[in-house]
């Protein structure tokens, strides 16, 4: 017998694991985050700058897949911390200039072991985890796959 409500079902959903997946993931980060007094969002914004030093608000948001509205209490609480700076964009004055502090750089030294810590935590292999990376990228598409790398 054919069951027509079958993909209704919890079980049968692509976006339910991942969306468990994605909420225990946060909920790992946060024992480490806290030590830096970070939350996951603001550790994400960390990362763009430990590796750009300075973007502009919009393409901050573009390579986070997060809206402005987002964003910007993140960038505020960072510079209060000392992390960021930030001023208009010279090339663009509706936009925002964000540059990493000196702060900001040490930073990166208390974060640099958190990777590999989350990375235990899920007993995947080497392969499994490259396998993972490619399927998540190939479904967030290869246009916003490029600007977040």
């Amino acid at each position: 017998m054919n069951d027509k409500y079958a993909a209704l079902r919890l079980e049968n959903q692509l976006c339910f694991p991942l969306y468990a997946v994605s909420n225990m993931i946060t909920r790992k980060y946060a024992p480490l985050l806290d030590r830096l007094d970070l939350t996951y969002t603001q550790y994400i914004v960390m990362m763009v700058m430990w590796e750009k030093k300075h973007v502009n608000e919009k393409l901050l948001c573009e390579a986070l897949c997060l809206k402005s509205n987002t964003v910007t209490p993140l960038l505020k609480k960072l510079e209060v911390k000392g992390y960021i700076k930030k001023e208009k964009d010279p090339s663009d004055e509706r936009n925002l200039a964000i540059t990493l502090t000196e702060a900001g750089e040490r930073l990166k030294d208390d974060a640099i072991g958190i990777p590999e810590c989350i990375a235990r935590e899920f007993h995947l292999t080497e392969n499994e985890a490259t396998d993972l990376y490619k399927i998540l990228y190939k479904m967030l598409g290869e246009e916003r796959a490029k600007k977040i790398r």
